[in-house]
């Protein structure tokens, strides 16, 4: 591929960035809290975190899902959180890079070598991790284009979202490569004409590698067993 003809759409929280739920013993060591604190598992457990069930019944919103959780874990420490960007960098702010998958810098890379643009289509990206977050992980600065609904207030799945960020682009819907662990955001991508991967935070690699099949690439790292 000698031109930049096709794009990797990438969400960040769960595609990019490890969840919260999957460093949870870290993010317990690091707030000071027992090991066990945290019980809530999101995709991990749904049946034992009924707030989760919820989320994705689309009875809340993942933005309400994680400030009742911030809130929460704020609580636990005697102090009043009221955004998620607190418990982020008291979680990870020491060291965001440990939260950042293998997976996810060995996929950007293989897209970025065979000539495709980078993006990143966020609802919450500044709004969850904070300017200062993205400033310390040297490899964002290989996306061409970065949309973020804490500026541009259009939410995944509305059309707008998707669209701002192919124009951004310069491309077609059906150049671009949309991943995001939520299937509403997928069905919102589809239906704009993007090729998708419904991103399994269980099984990262076989997500990754299935995005760069449908760029024509191959996974050179080794997938999830």
């Amino acid at each position: 591929m000698t031109e930049k003809s096709k794009a990797l759409v990438l969400d960040f929280g769960g595609v990019i960035s490890r969840t919260l739920f999957e460093t949870q013993p870290q993010n317990e060591r690091a707030l000071g809290l027992p090991e066990g604190t945290l019980t809530w598992r999101g995709p991990f457990a749904p049946e034992s975190d009924p707030l989760w069930q919820s989320m994705q019944a689309e009875e809340i919103s993942e933005r309400d899902y994680w400030l009742t959780r911030t809130k929460e874990v704020g609580r636990m420490l005697g102090e009043d959180w009221t955004s998620m960007v607190q418990f982020v960098q008291r979680a990870r702010g020491a060291d965001p890079a440990s939260a950042i998958r293998p997976e996810a810098l060995s996929a950007i890379t293989a897209a970025q070598a065979a000539g495709c643009r980078l993006a990143i289509l966020s609802n919450e990206l500044d709004l969850f991790y904070g300017v200062d977050f993205r400033e310390k992980l040297p490899f964002m600065a290989d996306f061409d284009v970065i949309v973020d609904a804490t500026y541009t207030k259009i939410l995944k799945p509305d059309p707008q979202a998707y669209e701002t960020c192919i124009r951004r682009l310069g491309l077609t819907a059906d150049d671009c490569v949309f991943v995001d662990d939520q299937l509403r955001n997928i069905e919102g991508a589809l239906a704009v004409g993007m090729q998708c991967v419904h991103f399994d935070v269980r099984t990262p690699g076989k997500s990754y590698a299935a995005a760069l099949a449908l760029l024509g690439l191959k996974q050179t790292e080794a997938i999830d067993a």
